[in-house]
Formats: C-alpha cells, sequence, structure tokens
C-alpha cells in the first residue's frame, strides 16, 4: 500500500486531564494567601502560565492578587530566607575602622 494512501490513525496514547489548580469554588483575592503562594516559585516570583495550568483569565487574576498582596504586605517582594540564614553565620568585625596604607 501506497503512504499517501493509508488511512488517517488516529494516537494511541491516552491522555489524562489534569484537574485544574483552581477549584470552583476558590476565590482568587489578594487575601487568600494559601491560594496564591501556591503559584509563586521559591525564589518569590510568579509562575508562568504552562507550569500552573491556568487559564489565561485566571492568570491575570492571581498576578494581579499576588501584586496586590505585596504592595499590602501580605507577602514578601523577595524571599530571601538562604540568604538572611548565611548572613547570621558570617562574622562580622566590630570596633573602629582603620585605613591600611
Amino acid at each position: 500500500m501506497d503512504k499517501s494512501k493509508q488511512p488517517f490513525r488516529k494516537s494511541k496514547r491516552s491522555f489524562r486531564r489534569r484537574l485544574p489548580p483552581i477549584g470552583s469554588g476558590d476565590r482568587i483575592d489578594y487575601r487568600n494567601i494559601s491560594l496564591i503562594s501556591r503559584f509563586i516559585s521559591e525564589q518569590g516570583k510568579i509562575l508562568s502560565r504552562q507550569v500552573n495550568r491556568l487559564t489565561l483569565k485566571q492568570q491575570r487574576l492571581i498576578t494581579i492578587a499576588i501584586k496586590q498582596a505585596r504592595i499590602l504586605s501580605f507577602l514578601p517582594f523577595l524571599n530571601n530566607e538562604k540568604n538572611l540564614d548565611r548572613a547570621e553565620s558570617i562574622p562580622r568585625p566590630t570596633g573602629p575602622r582603620t585605613k591600611n596604607k
């Protein structure tokens, strides 16, 4: 049989539909920190739509809610937990500074 005359075959892969990360009862709001924090990386960055599996409208609402929560100090702008631990362990000199010539 000629390749061009073969019938079209559907893929045999089975796709499992992923559940949406935001349920129908969840309200996207800047006060809902438990929901918002799922869409922020460890460094404090807003994750992309492809990673979150959100619709365009949901991603826009999440982004606005995260920015409002940051401005109102519900969320930090940066997640500096690692930097704080390192800064505390480094001993710093105390006393007057002297110039070395």
